[in-house]
């Protein structure tokens, strides 16, 4: 048996990923990534990128994508915890502007893997969140998109905030109606 348990999600390519976690006295012990295992699960993707960031609670931060260089992301919290969104834009798809969330904590430790065609998004909503995520493409901004995070089309069921805190950027995106591009 492996060290990891891939949970297929209700859209077709998007995974909660558990690691299994060793510990004793002194701490604990994880693999978060391993090739063979995850080429196993249907994951051939080769990961060229990794990032981090930093939050204070009620931040949201997306719904991103880029277009002509779409990312995969095998994302984790390793401080805190957010609730984290993958919108499907794929246009052929059946789930096509269909969501699905999960929450990913420092306890929990699940991984969350969105595929390209995918906007992502999360809300923090512990005090502060450090998010570490992989990609397999490189960043480049003028390749920049963005969803709307309130879209009443998609209706993304975020947890509840006392405060929101979104970049100027965020506020802007289209809907998806409005939207025109897709995968």
């Amino acid at each position: 048996m492996g060290n990891f348990i891939f949970e297929k999600t209700s859209i077709e390519g998007v995974y909660i990923i558990t690691p299994k976690v060793f510990g004793d006295n002194r701490g604990y012990f994880m693999e978060t990534y391993k090739q063979s295992e995850f080429e196993a699960a249907g994951i051939t993707n080769i990961f060229v990128q990794d990032n981090q960031s930093k939050s204070r609670k009620g931040v949201l931060r997306g719904l991103h994508f880029q277009k002509t260089h779409p990312q995969a992301k095998l994302v984790r919290v390793i401080k805190g915890e957010v609730y984290d969104v993958a919108v499907d834009l794929r246009k052929d798809s059946p789930t096509y502007g269909k969501y699905v969330g999960v929450i990913l904590s420092e306890e929990n430790k699940k991984q969350f893997f969105v595929p390209k065609g995918f906007a992502h998004g999360f809300l923090v909503l512990s005090e502060e969140a450090e998010f570490v995520y992989k990609c397999d493409d490189l960043y480049h901004p003028e390749d920049e998109g963005g969803l709307l995070y309130c879209d009443k089309d998609v209706a993304i069921d975020w947890p509840e905030t006392e405060e929101l805190t979104l970049s100027e950027k965020d506020k802007l995106h289209p809907t998806l109606a409005e939207l025109d591009f897709s995968f």
